[in-house]
């Protein structure tokens, strides 16, 4: 039986926390740190739907913000905002050397493109489907539909791992052996995917 594992990216292969970027934004831009959130987080949805390419997102933000620094110091921020989740970064190394694993990640071209150079975990994964470039976002349904038909997928022996139940129940949905991930029980994934594996 042929398996397959798809992953999600945020607070599963990496941990990732908006408070600090913001709290650096807020320093340079004159306003409190949750205005910065209030006023960027509905224009973030925009940038991950694809729907607003990045350079216009860093100069609208700019000006939502009054950001008082430059583009490229306003990018450099919003990018930092990730560290890795150690137990999970071994979890693929050590399923890479038997299995095809995927991305699949409702993400953006900033994002993307900053955290594929920083860690080298990424090298571990065949392809992936990302919002930005699909124009589509989890949970809708043609998010999964993208990664069945581009990967070849069969649902049934695709391991799919998702730390928002949302994803999941979409994941459920299609077929796909779901498991509804947290940093704080990494132990409880890897009991369920070694029983998985060994049916």
């Amino acid at each position: 039986m042929n398996r397959a594992f798809l992953f999600d990216i945020g607070n599963v292969i990496l941990r990732f926390d908006f408070r600090p970027a913001a709290e650096r934004l807020a320093g340079l831009s004159g306003i409190a740190t949750d205005e910065v959130l209030v006023r960027l987080s509905d224009f973030k949805h925009a940038l991950e739907s694809g729907a607003i390419s990045d350079a216009d997102f860093i100069s609208q933000s700019i000006d939502r913000i009054g950001f008082r620094g430059t583009r490229e110091v306003f990018a450099e921020i919003w990018r930092d905002i990730f560290t890795e989740n150690t137990p999970m970064i071994a979890l693929v190394k050590q399923l890479a050397k038997k299995h095809p694993l995927y991305l699949f990640s409702n993400t953006s071209g900033l994002h993307k493109d900053w955290f594929i150079k920083r860690f080298d975990v990424f090298v571990h994964f065949r392809s992936g489907v990302f919002s930005h470039e699909v124009r589509c976002m989890k949970p809708d349904p043609a998010f999964y539909e993208l990664a069945v038909s581009r990967f070849g997928l069969e649902p049934a022996t695709t391991f799919y791992i998702d730390d928002l139940p949302e994803n999941i129940s979409t994941g459920e949905q299609f077929g796909f052996v779901c498991h509804h991930y947290s940093p704080a029980q990494h132990a409880a994934l890897e009991h369920r995917i070694e029983r998985w594996l060994a049916i």
